[in-house]
């Protein structure tokens, strides 16, 4: 495992996300819930995007973000638009915060700890299952409550190229 394929496949992910919350055709039914969801789609991308400002962002790439989780799970009907610049500006903290990060990084503790002292690469391999969970949980809700397709070729490897 290298820093590198880490920043391709958490940006591969967030792109996906950024390109299921943009595939919703009724911007309202991103803030649905459906029964036994807790989360909406909004919620969960506006999480994402907070999670990786804060954890990459913040402690690997030294920007000034904080975090208020408490608000990732309490606004609502944000509209998509301000959703999807959450996920842009996840997307260039993730640039700048793992430009930051070299092979030899991936052995040192993670500076904050997450229940536990992990390594930084532990961290970042829980940070990409996290991800991807989430992005399965958006898709799945798109498309039951949205009654959509699934969206083709969007975690395929090829993509990390």
């Amino acid at each position: 495992m290298t820093s590198d394929w880490i920043f391709r496949v958490l940006d591969r992910d967030l792109k996906c996300l950024a390109k299921q919350i943009e595939a919703y055709e009724d911007e309202a039914d991103i803030w649905k819930l459906a029964p036994g969801i807790g989360n909406s789609p909004g919620t969960l991308a506006i999480h994402i995007a907070g999670n990786i400002q804060h954890y990459i962002g913040k402690h690997l790439g030294g920007s000034d973000y904080v975090r208020d989780r408490d608000a990732e799970f309490s606004r609502r009907d944000v509209p998509r638009s301000e959703v999807l610049e959450e996920l842009d500006a996840a997307r260039s903290v993730l640039q700048a915060g793992l430009a930051e990060v070299h092979d030899n990084t991936l052995r040192e503790q993670y500076p904050e700890k997450v229940g536990a002292f992990l390594s930084v690469g532990q961290f970042m391999v829980h940070l990409v299952a996290h991800l991807g969970y989430h992005l399965g949980q958006v898709d799945y809700h798109r498309r039951i409550v949205a009654g959509q397709e699934a969206l083709p070729g969007m975690i395929a490897p090829a993509k990390l190229a």
